[in-house]
């Protein structure tokens, strides 16, 4: 029983001082970040839009707020948008006092975002919204219907910049990077900047003029390697 215990205590030891040993001796490598980008064209673009309304009676200006978006929801149904691609946003009736006057107004306001799907039909839709009583465009942002497939590759040129940059480091060194052992992603969602408009319309509307510019939107991804030295 003695030399039982005796042998675990020997090999507990043993197995501790390995461990130990293990732990004191570091793992030569580099670490270094690496980012990918990718621009495209939009395809999409979601478009905010609102409907604003004062006067001295909360409820003729709710009333009248309530009829034009009303209307522009039966208007973008009649474009054959998908209900599930317009959605209410921010609806408001709130009241105003004017110390000089010593009278009460009220104002009603409502935003709707809408997901057009097919950039050529913009001018067309935005000609009838503003038909319909449209006071306000509050925003456009430019979407990719593929932005999965472009932030696999943005993910892949990310990886291939961390790795051209360990090497750079340590060829100067002359010295090589091995497998990697950590790869942590860094990268932020991509949420394409949009462009912001918070202007009142005015009620004409030249359909031959061209009034969205398009551009490109980046696509970004980030990432941390640590390679083994070799």
């Amino acid at each position: 029983m003695k030399k039982t215990i005796l042998t675990f205590v020997l090999v507990f030891t043993t197995m501790m001082n390995q461990a130990q040993e293990n732990k004191l001796i570091p793992v030569p490598q580099v670490t270094v970040s690496g980012e990918g980008k990718i621009k495209v064209v939009p395809d999409e673009v979601i478009i905010t839009v609102g409907v604003e309304n004062s006067g001295t009676d909360a409820k003729e200006v709710k009333k009248k707020n309530d009829e034009t978006i009303d209307l522009v929801i039966k208007t973008i149904k009649g474009k054959g948008i998908p209900v599930a691609d317009f959605q209410s946003e921010r609806v408001s009736l709130y009241k105003n006092y004017d110390y000089q006057t010593k009278k009460n107004s009220y104002v009603a306001s409502q935003t709707l975002k809408i997901h057009l799907k097919d950039l050529s039909k913009y001018e067309a839709i935005m000609m009838d919204l503003v038909n319909t009583g449209i006071n306000q465009i509050q925003g456009v942002e430019f979407k990719s219907s593929k932005l999965k497939e472009y932030e696999t590759e943005a993910r892949k040129k990310a990886v291939l910049d961390a790795k051209m940059k360990a090497e750079d480091y340590v060829l100067v060194l002359g010295q090589k990077i091995g497998k990697a052992i950590i790869i942590s992603d860094t990268s932020t969602p991509n949420y394409p900047q949009p462009m912001y408009r918070n202007v009142m319309l005015k009620a004409e509307m030249d359909t031959a003029n061209e009034t969205l510019a398009i551009g490109e939107i980046e696509v970004t991804a980030n990432v941390t390697i640590s390679f083994v030295l070799e």
